[in-house]
């Protein structure tokens, strides 16, 4: 009884104050509503998307292990085109541009890292990233463009990593004495344990360090 008494006091301070006040608030509450609509709208529609994506994920997947790269690729294209906010859109643009490099395309595999950089939703994803673009332009004969890079910061993570590639991009642009010092940090930051540490110490000595 105590409960129905505390509900009617509820429903008569509602009336009173809407008596006072409901034309004032009329488009406000209306507003509301349609945002409430297109949340619940757009919570269909991600969890739809996501499906989406997931399952061409796994086509792609299932592509490349069956050695289909004309697939897999195409199930990733479609994720990266139609799924561009879901969580497969960075993988999938990463397998792509891995597929990419295995058939000897690297201005494709350079777009779709390029992808992957733009899209990632974790900043140590995004730095992978950096580092793979890098290597690839380094490869596709743009020293410049892998220098440029890697001029951001980097993670201690992926220091020596970036560190050694820098080593890498600055003798290809005939820099001898900034590559040693490149080399030099990348030993220091990779550390006596990375099996890159004496690949680095060669690369080093080649150039008189």
């Amino acid at each position: 009884m105590a409960l129905d008494l505390e509900e009617q006091e509820q429903i008569d301070e509602a009336k009173a104050w809407w008596n006072q006040h409901g034309n004032k608030v009329i488009w406000g509450v209306t507003a509301f509503l349609l945002a409430a609509a297109g949340w619940r709208a757009w919570d269909h529609w991600s969890h739809k998307q996501g499906y989406e994506a997931s399952a061409l994920f796994d086509k792609a997947l299932q592509s490349e292990t069956m050695g289909d790269a004309k697939t897999a690729k195409a199930a990733a294209a479609q994720i990266m085109d139609n799924h561009a906010r879901s969580a497969y859109a960075t993988p999938a643009a990463w397998l792509s541009a891995r597929l990419s490099l295995d058939s000897g395309d690297a201005k494709s595999a350079m777009a779709q890292y390029q992808f992957a950089l733009d899209h990632a939703s974790d900043d140590g994803v995004a730095q992978l990233a950096r580092l793979r673009l890098a290597g690839v332009r380094l490869d596709a004969k743009d020293p410049a463009g892998a220098l440029k890079l890697l001029e951001g910061p980097f993670d201690p993570a992926f220091q020596g990593l970036a560190a050694q590639l820098k080593g890498d991009v600055l003798t290809a642009m005939n820099k001898p004495v900034e590559a040693k010092a490149a080399y030099k940090e990348a030993i220091e930051k990779l550390g006596d344990k990375s099996p890159l540490k004496s690949m680095v110490e060669i690369r080093l000595d080649a150039l008189g360090g």
